[in-house]
């Protein structure tokens, strides 16, 4: 058995994905893939300490509505983390703003895109594979860190997956999220934040894609248990 620690990293509300907590989604998305191990919940923007890297096997780092460029508290205990999870070649992955966070702590960056708030399905190509995978995010990775390797990326965002030449893996869309999840996610944020228009592309694209359950869930679970990353 390996013990997880899974980070969430977002105080959005937990009805956000219709009564579904981030941290959760994160658990109920990989334990198929890591049935009899130990997946623990930490709520870090909540004020619980970011765990020492000695405490768990591996780590699953969330989403978050916050940037790379804000100035939150647990930012910096969350970067020293990272340093020393590479130095102590933890496994990390990471998800979304993790990805992008995880790029800057590694010597790459991670900006506003430029694009506005990209929500839906979109196409990755994925280590040589089309796949289409839930996205909700309006920063992303502009420089690869050294030592990192691209394993995929989409036309509007070419470093979408990278894996580093140490215990690591991150992705900017969100593996975890399911399509009840997402769904009302974008309804509830329909009105002053969304406008008619976008409300119903985003559905759409929700409802057209194939997105799999268990997207890199067998990746993740592979890395976490300490197997090199493909």
């Amino acid at each position: 058995m390996v013990r997880i620690a899974i980070l969430n990293l977002t105080d959005l509300p937990e009805d956000i994905g219709g009564g579904k907590h981030v941290g959760r989604t994160i658990r109920e998305w990989l334990a198929p893939a890591m049935p009899g191990d130990e997946l623990t919940v930490i709520e870090v923007t909540a004020g619980t300490p970011v765990p020492q890297v000695g405490d768990f096997d591996g780590f699953v780092l969330s989403g978050s509505e916050k940037g790379v460029y804000d100035d939150m508290p647990w930012l910096g205990r969350l970067r020293t983390f990272l340093l020393e999870a590479k130095a102590q070649a933890a496994p990390v992955f990471g998800i979304c703003f993790a990805h992008q966070f995880m790029a800057e702590v590694y010597g790459g960056k991670a900006e506003l895109a430029g694009l506005g708030e990209v929500v839906g399905v979109r196409r990755f190509k994925v280590n040589g594979k089309d796949v289409d995978a839930h996205v909700w995010h309006r920063d992303q990775v502009i420089k690869v860190p050294p030592g990192a390797r691209v394993l995929g990326g989409a036309d509007y965002c070419p470093f979408g997956v990278l894996a580093y030449d140490f215990p690591a893996m991150s992705v900017q869309f969100h593996p975890e999220f399911t399509r009840a999840f997402i769904t009302h996610a974008i309804e509830k944020n329909a009105g002053d934040q969304q406008s008619p228009v976008e409300t119903k592309d985003r559905l759409a694209s929700v409802v057209s894609g194939d997105v799999l359950v268990d997207l890199m869930a067998k990746e993740a679970a592979k890395l976490l248990r300490g197997a090199p990353v493909n």
